[in-house]
């Protein structure tokens, strides 16, 4: 076997066997099963939990130690509390004026699946919903305050301003405990996801008062459609002195047995989902202190953002700010809250994993491009074209190298007969061939190593971006980050009835246009390396473009979009680099052969 076949298969059995095992352990995830959030059961019949709300710091302490904690119930047959409007160009939903909660917010600009009339993307939920998710704000009592001297989870707000919360118009909430305290509560919005908080208190009464403000992410059980997928961080997620910590549902320390992080500098925490998140970010960084952790009696998750303690004497006011974020993770819009307003390192929120110094860079140029395209799929394209660019140097040389490896061929076989089964012998007069001629036969399999982190990193990119979610390219591809819709089994789309499930054994078998081109271009590209002798690996080589095919039919669209622009781009540029070195390859012939000389370097 010579060196060049011998490094070329060990290169694309590599590339195959990491495929494989990428496939195997990382399967499409399976699509979530439908709940009925209309009367609060899930379609497994049980009911979901309802009157509970999270759990509260009870203790302003002292900012250094663990805060205490007690859980605020709310009863059946507590009256339904007023509602606010929230109204925004992103953002549609309600503030419930019991305890001032952020708990009914929905996306605007997503819907659930690509139907036209399909549901809006539902982010928060009231408690008594299936799955209930909201935000909530209050102050923990100090020495000489009990719980029902602040205001908490239960509290009954009342509006000083604002009939809709809009961009244009924040709105105020007032409570009054009756002992000398007057708290204010002002909550704006932006024109994104970003709402601001203020707290505010007044002492008018005799005596000092101990406190300290919070804010609250809690979410009752973990999300249906969770995709409990390896790549993919789903739970909780936070930023704590330029530290990022991610809590995975299943690691969620019960309350009481957290490690909680007091903060510095700066920092965020909340939670994360595949496309949406939701962040507390504290105004006044120095001295909070993160909690995050499960109540595992009512199964909430949630994370706690505790400012620093405060005595307020007689006469005196405070306020403090917190931040949240509630929205889409949109690349454009979570970068210009890092760059232009402070929210240090909130592009990590999104989870660019291991090759981060791949991806994110990737993802970049992608975004860019799609930009100036309008059009992710051709994005994608161009991306690729880029890519190659970047990679010709090294690319020529291999080229190259293979075409000098093809010149070799006929002194190779003779020192192949001559050498007979001496493999030691074999090997000295190969090395010494290659030295005397230049030519480095590990070459050709570099650029092949090369595409694996890369096609990784883009993996990553397609998978975890909110801007390829029903991101369409050309005619039938509606969705980048979804397999290719179209299948033989109904003769892409000629008849009525729908293809396999995408993930499903027969997608595998019934595979779409996207996958047979994919095949197609890799046996194209395959005709132009030089065809091995030894019987087992030509049968391999053979083969491969058609595993490769059946295996990448249930990946992204995008993917497997940008893996034919590689592998037709790929194939021009070896192809007119073997012409350039003397070798006109034939591809569409009789080319199991490789490639034919010039008459004229026959003649020599």
């Amino acid at each position: 076997m010579d060196e060049q076949n011998k490094n070329l298969l060990l290169a694309t059995g590599l590339s195959l066997f990491v495929i494989v095992i990428w496939f195997a352990l990382f399967p499409p995830p399976e699509p979530p099963e439908p709940t009925d959030t209309a009367n609060g059961e899930t379609t497994s019949g049980e009911t979901a939990p309802a009157g509970d709300t999270a759990l509260v710091p009870q203790s302003a302490g002292t900012g250094e130690t663990s805060e205490t904690a007690t859980a605020q119930d709310v009863t059946e047959d507590a009256p339904e509390a007023p509602r606010v409007d929230i109204d925004t160009p992103t953002l549609k939903g309600s503030v419930s004026l019991r305890g001032g909660r952020i708990d009914d917010l929905l996306l605007k600009r997503y819907r659930e699946t690509l139907e036209p009339d399909a549901p809006i993307v539902t982010l928060l939920s009231p408690i008594g919903s299936d799955h209930a998710y909201y935000a909530l704000f209050g102050w923990a009592p100090g020495s000489g305050l009990s719980a029902d001297q602040v205001p908490g989870a239960n509290t009954i707000w009342q509006v000083a301003s604002g009939e809709t919360l809009t961009p244009e118009t924040p709105l105020v909430l007032t409570w009054n405990n009756g002992a000398g305290l007057t708290f204010r509560r002002e909550m704006q919005v932006d024109d994104k996801s970003m709402f601001t908080v203020t707290q505010s208190v007044q002492n008018t009464g005799s005596a000092a008062a101990t406190i300290a403000p919070y804010g609250i992410l809690a979410r009752h059980g973990e999300p249906t459609d969770l995709k409990n997928f390896f790549i993919l961080h789903e739970g909780a997620i936070s930023i704590a002195d330029g530290e990022l910590v991610e809590t995975d549902y299943d690691d969620f320390e019960p309350f009481g047995a957290q490690e909680d992080v007091t903060l510095t500098e700066s920092g965020w925490t909340g939670f994360t989902d595949h496309y949406w998140m939701t962040a507390l970010i504290p105004g006044e960084a120095e001295g909070a202190q993160f909690s995050t952790f499960q109540d595992a009696s009512r199964n909430i998750y949630q994370t706690n953002v505790k400012q620093r303690t405060t005595t307020l004497e007689p006469g005196q006011d405070m306020a403090v700010t917190t931040r949240l974020f509630a929205g889409a993770k949109e690349w454009d819009t979570i970068r210009n809250y890092q760059n232009n307003e402070g929210v240090g390192k909130f592009l990590d929120s999104i989870d660019w994993g291991w090759f981060f110094f791949l991806t994110k860079p990737i993802f970049a140029v992608l975004h860019w491009l799609n930009v100036l395209i309008g059009n992710m799929g051709w994005a994608i394209i161009a991306l690729t074209f880029i890519i190659k660019l970047v990679l010709l140097p090294l690319a020529y040389k291999s080229y190259v190298s293979m075409a000098k490896m093809k010149e070799l061929q006929p002194e190779m076989e003779k020192i192949k007969e001559r050498t007979g089964d001496d493999r030691q012998k074999l090997q000295q007069e190969m090395m010494a061939l290659y030295k005397k001629e230049k030519v480095n036969p590990a070459s050709g399999c570099l650029p092949i190593l090369l595409q694996i982190p890369i096609f990784f990193s883009l993996y990553k990119v397609i998978f975890v971006t909110l801007e390829l979610r029903h991101a369409p390219w050309i005619g039938w591809i509606k969705d980048l980050s979804a397999p290719d819709p179209s299948s033989i089994y109904n003769l892409w789309g000629v008849f009525p009835w729908t293809g396999p499930e995408p993930g499903s054994i027969l997608a595998l078998i019934f595979i779409g246009i996207l996958p047979l081109l994919l095949g197609i271009s890799m046996w194209m590209q395959q005709k132009l390396n030089p065809a091995p002798t030894d019987p087992t690996q030509k049968m391999i080589f053979a083969w491969m473009p058609w595993v490769f095919m059946f295996m990448l039919g249930s990946f992204a669209s995008g993917l497997v979009v940008y893996w034919i622009a590689n592998n037709v781009i790929t194939f021009s540029q070896q192809y007119l680099i073997m012409r350039s070195q003397g070798y006109k390859p034939d591809v569409f012939g009789n080319i199991m052969e490789s490639f034919k000389k010039k008459p004229d370097a026959e003649d020599k």
